[in-house]
């Protein structure tokens, strides 16, 4: 986006005055509040004095996950030579020592940092980033694919579809992602099939991540009865598309009608009890449930706030239209970052390197909530690559100098860049870029390298 000289001046100007009369640090400095070292300290494990102590080896690990080449070779090498620069004395780079540390990494100390920084951004944010002043969280499900190995394999089965030993081990992850910050609050990692690996299952582990008082936003799979009544029972509203079935039996003239193609309906529980639920949460379950339906922009919504004078229907409009803010933060995570493809070999290590990208993740968006808040806009109009790239040219820059203090000068460079407001964008899902003339491995690797060995290479294709 195009910014004149004049504007990017008046934006600097504001910047610094903002910078002068409030906490400049507020954002970035939750990561040393009391609160944050108070949990780190209690997540520590025992350990003695080695070279990759528990939270240097955090953060060469975090550097791995934003560096381009994420080998644990690179994150070794940097490391040494940071310690150079530092004037300490030259130490091996054989990465033995730091991958037997990033495996004394407790699993539960990723995790909880990343919800802890999520929950105090979340926390911080302005009256002015929320929706009527309420906290609205983003739901949704993806999945990333993981080395094919034994271990791997045994938690995290391929496809069923494809034959032993062609596909790779995949897991299904369900996130909660704050809307006006886009940190991530929680999520929840399992199987991508069998039995409670299902996103309702996944999501049904970390519902507690809502308050009461909470808005969740999610697409058509989310609008099921029991699920609406959990949330409703905490005291948490939602607005969910409606599910294909019951869309296409949807009549606007049953019910209690407030508006044009709005009204209220109740729905019965259903007869039989899912296999997930015990029997006694499916007795105490209420019997029916008074929800609101309302037709805009050709899709069917279903929501809890059930007064169109404190949630009409253009407002509602809007607020769906951004629940596609999760599908760009998942693709920032997997593709800008790197998560889509995993490299760790064991599902432990899996576990926790997915949960270092997000703790990464919410490290860049405590930078654009700062940069937002002082630059007085949405941390949603600015640009998460550009801010990526900005603070890894600053870490390497600091590097050099021996400085690691967060000028605002930062932060006026991560407010220049914004992002166009494209609402309602529309992209083929196809590829145009043809690929390698290759043929598709149709057989185990191993014995695709016998029978090279046997026969040589097939002819090339013409």
């Amino acid at each position: 986006m195009f910014i004149n000289n004049k504007f990017l001046r008046c934006q600097q100007q504001r910047i610094k005055k903002c910078a002068e009369k409030t906490d400049s640090y507020q954002f970035f400095n939750l990561l040393t509040c009391p609160e944050l070292l108070s949990r780190i300290d209690t997540l520590l494990p025992e350990h003695r004095e080695r070279l990759y102590p528990p939270t240097e080896t955090l953060s060469i690990f975090l550097a791995q996950a934003l560096s381009e080449d994420r080998s644990c070779q690179k994150a070794v090498n940097d490391a040494a030579i940071k310690r150079i620069i530092g004037g300490l004395a030259p130490v091996s780079t054989s990465t033995g020592g730091y991958c037997r540390a990033r495996q004394r990494l407790p699993l539960a100390m990723v995790s909880d940092l990343v919800c802890q920084t999520g929950e105090l951004i979340n926390c911080q944010i302005p009256e002015q980033w929320r929706w009527h002043g309420r906290r609205v969280h983003l739901i949704d499900g993806t999945t990333v694919t993981m080395p094919d190995t034994v271990e791997n394999q045994a938690v995290y089965p391929q496809q069923s579809g494809q034959k032993p030993g062609l596909g790779f081990p995949i897991c299904r992850l369900v996130g909660v992602i704050c809307l006006s910050s886009g940190a991530v609050l929680n999520a929840s990692i399992g199987r991508f099939n069998g039995k409670g690996s299902d996103e309702q299952s996944l999501l049904r582990n970390i519902i507690d991540t809502f308050d009461t008082g909470d808005l969740v936003l999610g697409d058509a799979f989310y609008g099921t009865y029991f699920l609406l009544a959990s949330l409703r029972e905490k005291g948490i509203d939602a607005v969910f598309e409606q599910m294909g079935a019951r869309k296409r039996v949807t009549d606007f003239r049953k019910g209690k009608r407030i508006g044009t193609r709005d009204h209220l309906i109740e729905l019965t529980k259903p007869k039989i009890k899912p296999d997930w639920m015990t029997q006694a949460h499916y007795d105490v379950a209420p019997k029916t449930l008074l929800i609101r339906e309302l037709s805009t922009h050709g899709k069917i919504l279903i929501t809890t706030l059930l007064c169109p004078k404190e949630a009409s229907k253009p407002e509602l409009k809007v607020l769906y239209k951004k629940r596609w803010q999760i599908e760009v933060d998942f693709r920032n995570i997997k593709t800008t970052m790197g998560m889509e493809t995993l490299s760790c070999k064991t599902p432990e290590m899996s576990e926790k390197e997915i949960w270092v990208y997000f703790l990464a993740y919410n490290l860049i968006r405590l930078l654009m909530a700062q940069a937002a808040l002082l630059a007085d806009i949405l941390p949603r109009q600015l640009s998460f690559k550009h801010t990526l790239q900005l603070w890894l040219a600053w870490t390497q820059q600091t590097a050099l100098t021996g400085t690691g203090v967060i000028e605002e000068s930062l932060f006026v460079l991560i407010a220049q860049q914004r992002v166009g407001n494209r609402s309602g964008r529309i992209e083929p899902r196809a590829v145009k870029r043809r690929p390698k003339p290759f043929s598709l491995l149709m057989k185990p690797r191993e014995e695709a390298r016998a029978v090279i060995r046997k026969n040589g290479h097939p002819k090339k294709i013409k």
